[in-house]
């Protein structure tokens, strides 16, 4: 995991964006800047999550709100983690962004306030954020700075029931902000950084203010299109080092979740319930109970066991990698109808620049379809372009254009928004009218459609009984609840669905996932159904699962991705298929680098095709600094050293002995080799190219 640099580079590039606030403030965020390597063999059981501390009650602040926002620094570790133990499969890394909130706030001058650089170093000191024991084990190295007070090594949980330690960096945004002062720009700000360090992490955390994260939330729920890892929002409504603090338990069950468990969702985590963040809003402002989820069950509940309703989450369905879509519209408004409103005021709302508005109407969606005049504003707003949603008032329920006083409002052009709350409702109008690349009519149909999970829409129930095994074993059982049915069927599918995908039956598969088999669960040994088809190079199967949301980036018990299953078997077709879908190669570097020298050992040119395929480092060395072109030109496999020379991999690069891949084969004699390497070796004006070095 290498995050060397990240937060100059990233800074620069999005500060040089105009901003689509005015009161947007340049954020710096403070990160770890570092490279955590696994040299053992546990790499199996680690997952990597992303924290982002964004601030609000759990704590930040910003000076000045809107107007005034100013660029943010990230401020990283710099650090190298190396194991030198044989724990890596059994960690995970997660990413926690901090961009304030009361979760981290101490009082000064009797009011809470942030503190920047205290967070980490208070966490160090709780052993249940911080194995100390376990980190002792592994090699911490700099990566050659003298560490800052922020630039500290990661942190590592202790060993949970998941069988796995979850490491986890904390970049910290310099300022901190209360959730209160969260502009449009900061949202993209924050997504633009977990997008840069996505392939890094196994999962991402944002400590955030309360008051405002379901609008994060909901944002960025929006903004990432083919989600394939958890992003994760938490705060607390007491700072996390008080004697009594929900902040404790909000950010262990966070990173419990987002470095265990491979939902591709953006979600909020509170008082032990992991809910959907565009269907969650903040309901009570002092309880610990503090956000709900109206209309929509809980994707996960933590008690005595971690009950994760798999049937619930929202895969993308498809074939393309994740993508980041940052431009919102800040022109968009939220106005809720009250009794007598008048047409004054709604033609001033709805008055240019607006181009976008959330309507907040009564009970299912109605409004007065007596006043002709108030729906004639609406007309006249819709026909010049602007988008205009209709939600309800209501915490429950949803908008039913079939009451008249409802109809007026679909007649008029007003677009029925089912039960999205209003934070999902406006930043999706955000996000859709920032959609430069959508015409209006598109704008219109993409608005009433479930596009992230946002809204309800018919679904067909499974019915396990449909299944006649799981009938049989049913009724052997004298299981006759709902509960009990799906107590079996969770205990029975993971290996039903991972026996069809190994025989290559896709009409079992089918017929498994209809009746309530969700595509990625996994059997004893954490392997998916995804895991086992590319194990056997179905292909078509593999295909099937991807369409329907199997998740690439679940490591089974022994750390192996679906991605590393194939690339050992050198199915190239499939690789090209899960690259295209977002996977890429989680490996220790010194593993990967003993990959490349078996193969070029062996002169496979297939399994060094396989790993380039994959997106692999091909000038990655072993634990002895020997490339894979080091052991084929000592090998005098000609055919893989012209392969790996057609790749760029470097012929100066030295192995802990001083050799370079032409000293191997000049000093076993293979001239050919020797002359490849020698001729590959452009010369530089005013330089000679030896053939002795």
């Amino acid at each position: 995991m290498a995050c060397k640099n990240g937060a100059g580079s990233l800074a620069s590039d999005f500060e040089g964006k105009t901003s689509m606030d005015p009161s947007y403030r340049p954020k710096k965020l403070k990160t770890t800047d570092t490279e955590v390597k696994s040299t053992d063999l546990n790499y199996k059981h680690e997952s990597r999550v992303l924290v982002l501390y964004t601030g609000g009650t759990i704590g930040m602040r910003i000076h000045d709100g809107d107007p005034s926002y100013r660029p943010k620094k990230l401020k990283t570790t710099d650090t190298e983690l190396k194991s030198t133990d044989l724990n890596y499969k059994r960690e995970s890394r997660v990413l926690v962004l901090y961009t304030g909130g009361t979760i981290g706030m101490r009082i000064h001058g009797g009011v809470y306030t942030p503190e920047p650089n205290f967070l980490v170093n208070e966490l160090r000191k709780l052993s249940i954020f911080h194995d100390q024991e376990y980190l002792d084990k592994h090699s911490i190295c700099y990566g050659g700075q003298t560490p800052t007070p922020w630039m500290q090594s990661p942190l590592c949980m202790p060993l949970s029931k998941e069988k796995k330690n979850v490491i986890y960096c904390v970049y910290e945004y310099e300022p901190l902000l209360d959730s209160c002062n969260m502009t449009m720009d900061d949202w993209a700000r924050i997504a633009s950084d977990i997008k840069t360090y996505y392939e890094d992490f196994d999962g991402f955390v944002i400590l955030h203010g309360t008051d405002t994260m379901a609008y994060t939330a909901s944002a960025l729920s929006f903004m990432f299109e083919n989600l394939g890892k958890p992003i994760i929002l938490t705060g607390s409504q007491i700072p996390i080092f008080e004697i009594r603090s929900d902040g404790r338990d909000n950010l262990l069950g966070a990173l419990i979740m987002a470095g265990n468990y491979c939902i591709p969702e953006v979600m909020i985590f509170f008082n032990n319930k992991l809910l959907r963040g565009n269907r969650s809003i903040k309901f009570d402002s002092s309880s610990f109970d503090a956000f709900h989820s109206p209309n929509f069950p809980p994707l996960a509940v933590l008690e005595t066991k971690i009950h994760v309703h798999w049937d619930e989450i929202f895969t993308s369905n498809t074939t393309q990698k994740c993508t980041l879509y940052t431009n919102l519209c800040p022109s968009v408004g939220l106005l809720r109808l009250f009794p007598s409103v008048t047409t004054a005021t709604v033609r001033q709302f709805l008055a240019p620049p607006l181009k976008g508005m959330v309507l907040e109407s009564y009970g299912a969606g109605n409004a007065p379809d007596s006043r002709e005049d108030l729906m004639q504003v609406f007309s006249e707003a819709t026909k010049r372009g602007v988008l205009l949603l209709n939600t309800t008032q209501c915490h429950r329920g949803s908008v039913n254009p079939s009451y008249a006083t409802g109809k007026a409002l679909t007649d008029a052009g007003v677009i029925p928004g089912s039960d999205m709350t209003p934070e999902a409702a406006l930043t999706k109008l955000a996000f859709v009218i920032g959609r430069e690349d959508w015409s209006l009519e598109q704008k219109r149909k993409k608005l009433s459609q479930n596009i992230r999970g946002e809204l309800k829409t018919a679904r067909t129930e499974s019915l396990v009984s449909d299944f006649k095994l799981i009938d049989s074993l049913g009724k052997l059982m004298k299981i006759s609840s709902k509960e009990e049915m799906q107590t079996l069927k969770d205990a029975i599918f993971p290996s039903l669905m991972c026996t069809a995908a190994q025989n290559g039956d896709l009409a079992v598969l089918q017929k498994i996932r209809k009746a309530g088999g969700h595509i990625g669960m996994v059997d004893y040994s954490g392997r998916s159904p995804l895991h086992i088809a590319c194990g056997k190079g179905h292909f078509h199967i593999v295909q099937y699962l991807l369409q329907h949301g199997a998740p690439v980036h679940v490591r089974d018990n022994n750390g192996r991705s679906p991605l590393y299953e194939v690339v050992k078997l050198k199915h190239l077709d499939i690789i090209r298929l899960l690259v295209q879908t977002g996977a890429h190669l989680v490996l220790p570097p010194y593993k990967l680098g003993s990959e490349l020298c078996m193969s070029a050992a062996q002169d496979d040119v297939d399994s060094l095709k396989a790993w380039a395929l994959s997106g692999a480092n091909l000038s990655q060395s072993d634990y002895d600094g020997r490339t894979a072109l080091h052991v084929a030109a000592s090998h005098g496999h000609q055919d893989s050293v012209e392969f790996l020379l057609e790749q760029g991999v470097s012929v100066t690069a030295e192995d802990r002995f001083g050799y370079t891949p032409l000293k191997e084969a000049t000093a076993k004699g293979h001239r050919e080799i020797s002359k490849l390497i020698s001729d590959s070796v452009k010369p530089t004006v005013g330089t000679s190219t030896s053939t002795d070095t």
